[in-house]
């Protein structure tokens, strides 16, 4: 093979994770300065939600549409474009004035983060082959691991010794390489069947998932039976209804609601939905609790966090090695009851209680999220068939986001509403029993779709052939790996 398209192929190895590099630190250098992004902007509780949830609310509802676009125009050229939102959206984010301005430049970074979600495996599957492939695989797999471990600490690091500012200024000399290697060395491609934008289906999903989560939230506010909260509630009730209809009689949905026929499907898309929703909403209101009840710097935060993704990581390569020898319900449901009872462990805290306490608890529940992330792809991609794999592995990626954006909403307005002002002398023993209440919902929550994820895993329907690794129909051919992909 001449030497220069080698470097062509390992260039854009280099260019799709440095993408998932940016795009996945993001996910998890946010939590830790939250409480500092607060202070600096008077921001409110509820707008504290919206910085999360404006990134997974876009994520979720543009993940399959965006894997649409890049079969239509090309996969190089809508992973450049992903790229350059998402770096322009980290500046703006950086440069931030207001808590509204950086809801909407976390929303900017979620159409960037999307449209890189649906685009990277597809260009390393059309890039690599054989043993290639497999290396090729193994390295974006270690990527997202040590991003993902890496995110706590070094937003701890940006944001005790520089500015919380600086966990978004990070991503732009990333971007900026990123892109460049993108438009000097990495080929265009399109699958030969390209799917056609389901804009029905994506209005109503979009608009559902909107009203649903903004009702959330300003149940916090307005109480659960004001006008507006009813009314958004009544919206995605209606729409919510409606979306499987419009997809029903669509020639080329977005959601092939018939993927849902297959009780493993649905087991993994339950789970994908229980992990986010319990463990990773709950990191909000962990460092929240640390920061502002235990006095924590944004760094020992980070430090102390580290338990968890470090517990991920030790289970996680071995659970990935696991899935191709042992049916994976017997990873994921023990995995999401073990994140269960570690979410279980963490409660009993008090007003006087060291972080201590949570130690057994943030090991367990790690050790759990390691055993579901890495085999839970499988049950999307492994139940259908390859022109159906990159539809399948996109609705199981936005079953997670839509899990993390509705129980961080949820469990903010609970724990919101209980909350006395600061300055009132029940408030400590309100913070900590309402942080012992969260721990108990997410903790059934996991111990709930994990009993689920068991029953409904069934190693009969999974097809006999190997989950693909691109191209073909359903969205650029999104292989499995995006599921390892976390909040």
């Amino acid at each position: 093979m001449p030497t220069d398209q080698t470097s062509h192929k390992w260039l854009t190895l280099v260019a799709v994770c440095l993408g998932t590099f940016m795009l996945l630190l993001d996910l998890t250098i946010v939590n830790v300065a939250l409480p500092d992004v607060q202070h600096a902007l008077g921001a409110s509780f509820s707008d504290l939600q919206w910085i999360v949830d404006a990134y997974s609310l876009t994520l979720a509802s543009l993940m399959l549409p965006s894997g649409s676009l890049a079969d239509l125009f090309g996969r190089r050229r809508l992973f450049a474009i992903g790229l350059t939102i998402f770096t322009l959206g980290s500046l703006l984010c950086g440069l931030a004035q207001s808590p509204l301005m950086l809801i909407l430049s976390r929303a900017a970074q979620g159409v960037g983060g999307a449209t890189l979600f649906s685009t990277s495996l597809a260009l390393l599957a059309q890039t690599f082959q054989g043993r290639e492939r497999g290396t090729a695989f193994g390295v974006w797999g270690g990527v997202i691991g040590i991003s993902t471990a890496l995110g706590p600490i070094l937003g701890g690091l940006l944001t005790t010794g520089l500015s919380w500012r600086w966990i978004f200024f990070v991503n732009i000399p990333i971007g900026i390489a990123a892109l460049y290697i993108t438009l000097t060395h990495v080929q265009e491609s399109r699958p030969p069947q390209a799917r056609k934008l389901d804009l029905p289906g994506f209005a109503t999903f979009t608009l559902a998932l909107g009203a649903l989560i903004y009702g959330l939230i300003r149940a916090s506010e307005d109480g659960w039976t004001s006008t507006v909260v009813l009314v958004c509630f009544a919206i995605a009730v209606v729409l919510l209804i409606a979306f499987p209809l419009i997809e029903r009689a669509s020639r080329q949905p977005m959601f092939d609601l018939s993927l849902f026929r297959k009780p493993t499907f649905v087991g993994g898309a339950i789970a994908a939905f229980g992990m986010n929703g319990s463990l990773f909403a709950m990191f909000l209101f962990l460092v929240l609790y640390l920061q502002e009840l235990l006095h924590f710097s944004a760094l020992q935060t980070g430090v102390r966090l580290l338990l968890i993704t470090g517990a991920t990581l030790i289970t996680a390569i071995p659970a990935g090695r696991l899935s191709a020898h042992v049916p994976v319900r017997l990873l994921i449901g023990p995995g999401l009851l073990l994140v269960g009872v570690g979410l279980l462990l963490m409660r009993g805290i008090g007003v006087d209680s060291s972080w201590t306490h949570m130690i057994p608890g943030f090991v367990i529940a790690g050790l759990g999220s390691g055993l579901v992330n890495a085999p839970l792809a499988s049950t999307a991609v492994g139940v259908v068939e390859p022109r159906l794999a990159g539809m399948a592995s996109g609705i199981n990626s936005t079953f997670r986001q839509v899990g993390i954006a509705t129980a961080i909403a949820a469990l903010g307005s609970i724990f919101y509403t209980r909350l006395p002002l600061p300055t009132a002398p029940t408030y400590r023993g309100e913070f900590v029993s309402g942080i012992n209440e969260l721990l108990l919902i997410t903790a059934l929550l996991a111990l709930v779709t994990g009993a689920l994820s068991l029953l409904l895993i069934r190693q009969r329907d999974f097809v006999a052939h190997g989950p693909p690794a691109g191209g073909g129909e359903g969205g650029g051919g999104r292989p499995a790996a995006q599921a390892a992909v976390s909040a």
